[in-house]
């Protein structure tokens, strides 16, 4: 995964376009006009675009639209709108941050998860195969395993989503990702202790492991109560 292809360059371009979006709305949105607001929003929806077509595979136009938005940007920043030093978001060596689960009924805890993963650097999220899921959970996933990935993949926060190996390998995976850290979420403790233990006996080095200390509105957002959520709905319908 060093090796870079048209494919990652396209990404980071992207990820570029999308950080500098991010920053605009975070640190000019208030000041700016309701006409340049529009003009940013515009941008936002070819970055979608470049997204869209990035994962059809259609190198061109997704090349296309990204360059369009960051020509709208550019054109923003010529008349002082706001600041943008291109070079500064240009960070290829932004380090691989490792991410795993199963991810079945994307919810906000997810993405919330995600996001912080993101700020840590580029995120690789490693997708349970729906085998391992039956060996883990005792079911099967709701959502086949291809279309868990094509989701993921889809998120703003994720660099790279791909399928684990049906016989989980935690070290080949780190092997071959070479992440600089692999983060977990509250309830992976026991994992990240497995992680921990694997990487120390292969004499794996340069690795940090980090975990987010706090769920996003756990008992609201977790896949187990909208289950729950979608059976005692379904229940309701059928007597009503």
């Amino acid at each position: 995964m060093d090796e870079k292809t048209e494919e990652d360059r396209l990404r980071e371009y992207i990820e570029v376009v999308e950080r500098v979006i991010d920053d605009i709305k975070e640190k000019y949105w208030n000041k700016l006009p309701e006409t340049t607001r529009k003009i940013v929003e515009l941008s936002s929806l070819y970055l979608n675009d470049a997204q869209y077509y990035l994962e059809k595979r259609d190198w061109f136009t997704s090349l296309a639209c990204i360059a369009y938005a960051e020509g709208l940007l550019d054109a923003l920043r010529f008349q002082n709108y706001f600041e943008i030093n291109w070079n500064s978001y240009k960070k290829t060596n932004r380090i691989k941050v490792l991410v795993g689960g199963v991810f079945d009924i994307l919810h906000p805890g997810h993405v919330y998860f995600l996001k912080e993963a993101w700020k840590h650097g580029r995120v690789y999220v490693v997708v349970a195969r729906d085998s391992t899921v039956v060996k883990l959970k005792n079911r099967k996933p709701l959502l086949n395993e291809e279309s868990r990935r094509t989701i993921l993949q889809s998120i703003k926060y994720v660099y790279k989503a791909f399928l684990g190996k049906e016989k989980m390998n935690i070290i080949e995976i780190v092997k071959t990702v070479k992440p600089q850290i692999i983060f977990f979420g509250p309830d992976q403790k026991e994992l990240m202790e497995k992680v921990k233990q694997e990487i120390e006996r292969h004499g794996i080095k340069d690795v940090k492991l980090v975990i987010l200390d706090k769920f996003f509105n756990r008992e609201k957002f977790k896949t187990t109560t909208i289950l729950m959520k979608f059976k005692e709905f379904f229940k309701n319908s059928d007597n009503s």
